[in-house]
């Protein structure tokens, strides 16, 4: 397979599009590191259908917020597994609230999250990547929000849009290191991100009818797009997103 070998970190790794990650990595053969913070019986649970694709996995209890705990995720992988080749800043959150009304407390959670977690995610995967050699795949989920206004979900979309430079920055840093880092920017997913809406026949019919492709994507059809982006076959991608995004942003002014 074409990551055998390889050793996968997934922040946020056990629900949502981590989960859907962390399968479609270790469908390929990767080794996989599973960052999470909440329900350790699902990170347990998901750890039990990677074995079962026969290949080695360990879950990290790791606040991606914080440095620390994101150096003590990395020194786990190589600890276990010897090396990193694939880092996924996978963690995200939002508060779906306004430029008028975020707090402070709610802007310093999704900016550490969201962006403070990529950006010393990078750090430190791109500091081991070049000790040990050979390169490797710097993978940031981002989102069509850090191109596309989203009024009323003002920190969210700053945070994205931070991912957005940091990946096009640091790409164009690490390249000459053989480190390609590659934004993945979906649109909206069947996540428990999105559950309000879901859980709203008109609002889920409303967004539908915005996607050309009718409807919302599923977690695994990104999972496959960072797979794809950590195999060889995307070995000339850097510096850039890849937006999966059943064309929403090219058919509606904004969401």
């Amino acid at each position: 397979m074409e990551l055998t070998g390889k050793v996968a970190v997934v922040t946020g790794g056990n629900s949502g599009i981590g989960k859907a990650i962390v399968l479609a990595l270790a469908a390929k053969g990767a080794t996989i590191v599973i960052d999470w913070v909440a329900d350790e019986q699902a990170t347990e649970a998901l750890e039990d259908q990677v074995r079962a694709l026969g290949d080695q996995v360990i879950g990290v209890e790791a606040d991606v917020s914080k440095v620390t705990d994101l150096e003590r995720l990395v020194a786990s992988a190589v600890t276990a597994f010897g090396r990193v080749d694939v880092m996924v800043n996978n963690a995200g959150i939002e508060t779906r609230t306004s430029v008028l009304d975020t707090t402070e407390a709610q802007y310093d959670r999704v900016l550490a999250i969201n962006l403070k977690s990529a950006f010393f995610g990078t750090q430190l995967a791109a500091r081991q990547m070049i000790a040990q050699g050979g390169g490797g795949r710097i993978i940031n989920v981002t989102s069509v929000h850090e191109d596309w206004p989203m009024p009323g979900n003002t920190a969210y979309c700053v945070s994205k849009g931070g991912m957005r430079m940091l990946t096009r920055t640091a790409g164009v840093e690490l390249a000459a290191h053989g480190i390609l880092v590659v934004g993945v920017g979906p649109g909206a997913v069947a996540t428990p991100i999105n559950a309000s809406t879901l859980g709203d026949p008109a609002a889920l019919a409303k967004l539908n009818a915005a996607i050309p492709l009718g409807r919302m994507a599923q977690p695994e059809e990104i999972g496959s797009v960072v797979a794809f982006l950590a195999s060889d076959a995307a070995s000339y991608l850097a510096a850039t997103t890849i937006f999966a995004d059943g064309g929403l942003m090219q058919s509606s002014p904004g969401l």
